[in-house]
């Protein structure tokens, strides 16, 4: 059955109520894989102290399931069309759940780093995977309300993770901020293999096996690059080696996929010069935001004194912030295009960096809720608008690859903020107990290098703010029969 069929003959007689159970069941999956990318930033502060490890060691619980993330989201095509779709997500559901508890059972931070890769590989697939799922299920006329109710975990699990995960860690431990994805997962299994339909599976197209082997080295090796960079220095032996590896293999991966005829992910949409500047941008805004609110979580934490879950709620504006502006966003967009959205999206998003720049130990905390709103703000506004101006400029018949693209560049970007951060804050670190001398206080060398980190972070921004300003409308294009009409939400990763 084609999609299109399915769709028609579901029309006549559709209510939300004839798909509540398989979409309960997309819902719960995503629910807990959503909430699992938000709730590490909570725990980061404590992995430091419960596995004695630094910061830059810590930041690959994060770095190494985002990578792993990167690393499956473009097979879940070929794999739904290979092996189908409610087979696939169940998998994907089940390998998540037991990487889940094996991070719960981790004694050491290199049993939870290579246990969070375990997660990532599983949960990599469950967004794209459901939202297809759900998309068949759906007719044409009714999908923008059930697209709706998948946003709900989209938008509620930024504001949720970090107070859940505070909670649990003082509560309990931190273990159960995986544990608790057990029960979780086992609904999810339950209601998917009773209530999840079993669609015609699709021929599946040839799968670029030397891409699929080249991606992963050079992404995770140019990640360890620029984390060595930031933390030893770019002339290192490690930092070399890093980036001579995944620099060549990088070069390697282009080369493959634009001659592939079914690429792992389709570069030839970079070919649109509108296309390249609205993901350079989107590419710009995540290394500025991602890597520093990673740190924010660790600053309250180590810095401040304050409980994961008082961080839990300290942090809860950003997620305010982007809840009320991303619908917004959305609306305006329609009137007056992505560059004034951008602008003012990222003008807040600098004021906030700025403002954050200027934090100290005796900081009053309005002065950190106000500039996390702002953020939150300016994301609602910029990412969304971004997102849709980025599937505008691609190619109409290129448009149903777009989204496995930018979402896995999405990820790899975001581990590579985080990675080189982290890496420069701790040289910064060093550098300002340097000056400090023998009698320096570490705490205040450490206010001052993540001071620096946030003022990196704006200045990347206001680059941001400057490369915006060369955005325009992208010129009208055919449309091609057949062609699936995209959620830009899609395209925001986890």
């Amino acid at each position: 059955m084609s999609k299109q069929t399915a769709a028609a003959s579901l029309s006549s007689e559709f209510s939300i109520k004839s798909i509540i159970a398989p979409l309960m069941a997309v819902i719960v999956g995503m629910i807990m894989v959503i909430l699992d990318s938000t709730v590490v930033n909570v725990a980061l502060a404590k992995f430091q102290t419960e596995f004695d490890a630094t910061i830059n060691t810590v930041q690959w619980t994060f770095t190494g399931y985002t990578l792993a993330l990167s690393a499956v989201i473009p097979l879940a095509g070929w794999m739904t069309d290979k092996f189908g779709s409610k087979r696939i997500f169940l998998i994907t559901i089940a390998l998540f759940t037991l990487g889940s508890v094996l991070c719960g059972a981790a004694q050491t931070v290199e049993q939870l780093i290579i246990f969070r890769v375990i997660q990532g590989l599983g949960g990599g697939m469950v967004m794209p995977i459901g939202m297809a799922i759900i998309f068949r299920l759906a007719p044409q006329e009714k999908r923008g309300s059930v697209m709706g109710m998948l946003g709900i975990p989209m938008l509620l699990a930024p504001a949720l993770g970090p107070i859940l995960s505070g909670w649990l860690i003082d509560a309990v431990s931190w273990h159960w901020i995986f544990l608790i994805n057990l029960p979780i997962g086992i609904v999810a299994l339950f209601v998917g293999m009773k209530y999840l339909p079993n669609f015609e599976q699709g021929k599946a197209p040839a799968l670029d096996i030397i891409g699929m082997i080249l991606a992963p080295i050079a992404f995770a090796t140019l990640a360890y690059g620029v984390s060595e960079g930031g933390r030893v220095g770019w002339s290192a032996e490690n930092t070399l080696w890093g980036l001579i590896v995944g620099g060549i293999a990088l070069l390697l991966f282009i080369f493959v996929e634009l001659r592939h005829k079914q690429p792992l992910l389709e570069l030839r949409v970079f070919r649109s010069s509108d296309f390249t500047r609205g993901t350079l941008l989107v590419w710009i805004v995540q290394i500025a935001l991602f890597g520093a609110m990673i740190l924010m979580p660790v600053f309250l934490q180590q810095i401040r004194n304050y409980t994961p879950l008082e961080t839990g709620i300290i942090m809860l504006p950003q997620a305010i912030g982007s809840m009320i502006f991303m619908p917004i966003g959305g609306r305006l967009f329609d009137k007056i295009g992505a560059r004034p959205l951008a602008i003012v999206g990222l003008a807040l998003v600098s004021g906030a960096m700025f403002l954050l720049h200027n934090i100290a130990l005796d900081t009053k905390l309005i002065m950190v809720l106000i500039p996390l709103f702002m953020i939150g703000c300016g994301m609602g506004l910029s990412m969304m608008s971004l997102n849709t101006h980025v599937l505008n400029s691609a190619p109409r018949h290129l448009v149903t690859r777009v989204t496995p693209l930018t979402t896995a560049a999405q990820q790899v970007v975001t581990s590579f903020a985080v990675a080189g951060l982290t890496g420069y804050m701790t040289t910064r670190a060093a550098d300002h107990m340097k000056t400090l001398g023998a009698n320096g206080n570490p705490v205040d060398a450490a206010v001052s290098a993540y001071s620096d980190t946030f003022l990196l972070s704006f200045c990347l921004v206001l680059f941001g703010i400057l490369f915006s300003l060369f955005l325009r409308k992208p010129k009208p294009q055919k449309e091609v029969p057949d062609v699936e009409q995209v959620d830009p939400a899609m395209m925001m990763g986890h």
